[in-house]
């Protein structure tokens, strides 16, 4: 089912090579990540986990994103998270977007710039040299995933037959690892600028809120899994919270958005109804139309005036 039209994965797994943790100004990188993300309008974003996992998880899964665990994280391998991340996101989306987690300094403005190119595998370059993301598209994955060389993804992107572009970008940060903390600190003031943006937070409401960004997330979980559960595993909340939102929701709504079928081999599924499907996408058009609004006024009232940025 589709999800959105830009995915993103960020592989954080290695036990040996990956630092998420890791605290550039006052976030962690991956909440960083995540950030910038959002910011160019990516969804779903997926986080390939393993090192320091529960606290990875307690850092972004209030931002609303899906967590994969890579069981083979004590290995270094990155390809395995890649592929872990971008077979799930297959068919959801017409690109992906792939980073390191160790390599959290790009900006959201070059992410649109990636956008704009219709190539299927677009590499951002500064200073003449290639960085990350990359933006891969949909049609290309299946030649990914099925790679089984020993030159990772690195390889996998060599032997596809697809468009591909390099785009020079004004953004050193597509150069930038953890490997070099003076850099990513030096980088830091213009990173901060560039993630300036309005925060909004879009929920529905009666006397308290039924609806918000996190279970769209979590009604999107449902009708791709068919199962609450997995769901919950996916995005790091409790089972019992999860039916708590649906439960509140569609007493406010007067409407079943779920379907409840129990039993059998696999403990019974939970698909979403016609009128939950509707609403899911409704909801999800209507958080972009108002942060396109957002960031319209925002950049009139304060940007272009000067008052902020």
């Amino acid at each position: 089912m589709k999800f959105g039209s830009v995915g993103a994965v960020i592989a954080a797994a290695s036990k040996k090579d990956a630092v998420p943790l890791l605290k550039v100004g006052s976030i962690p990188i991956v909440r960083r990540i995540v950030l910038t993300l959002q910011q160019a309008g990516a969804f779903p974003i997926v986080v390939v986990t393993g090192t320091e996992e529960l606290e990875v998880t307690r850092q972004v899964a209030p931002l609303g994103v899906v967590f994969i665990k890579n069981t083979e994280c004590e290995k270094p391998e990155l390809f395995s998270s890649v592929k872990l991340g971008l077979s799930y996101l297959q068919g959801k989306c017409d690109r992906v977007v792939f980073t390191p987690v160790n390599a959290p300094m790009f900006f959201a403005q070059t992410l649109q710039t990636l956008f704009s190119c219709d190539a299927d595998i677009i590499i951002p370059t500064y200073d003449g040299r290639g960085g990350h993301p990359i933006v891969l598209s949909s049609k290309i994955l299946p030649r990914i995933l099925a790679y089984s060389g020993s030159d990772g993804l690195r390889g996998a992107v060599r032997q596809c037959d697809g468009r591909r572009q390099r785009i020079a970008v004004p953004d050193a940060g597509v150069l930038m690892s953890v490997h070099n903390e003076p850099q990513l600190r030096q980088h830091l003031q213009e990173h901060n600028a560039s993630l300036l943006t309005p925060s909004v937070k879009i929920s529905i409401d009666k006397e308290n809120m039924f609806l918000n960004s996190r279970l769209k997330l979590l009604l999107f979980l449902i009708a791709d899994l068919c199962s609450v559960r997995q769901a919950c595993l996916h995005m790091g909340l409790s089972y019992q919270k999860a039916w708590d939102m649906i439960n509140r929701l569609e007493r406010e709504l007067g409407y079943a958005v779920v379907t409840r079928q129990h039993g059998g081999k696999n403990g019974g599924n939970t698909c979403l109804t016609d009128e939950g499907r509707q609403l899911m996408y409704a909801f999800q058009h209507y958080e972009n139309e108002v942060r396109g609004f957002a960031q319209q006024r925002f950049d009139a009232l304060f940007r272009e005036t000067g008052l902020i940025g």
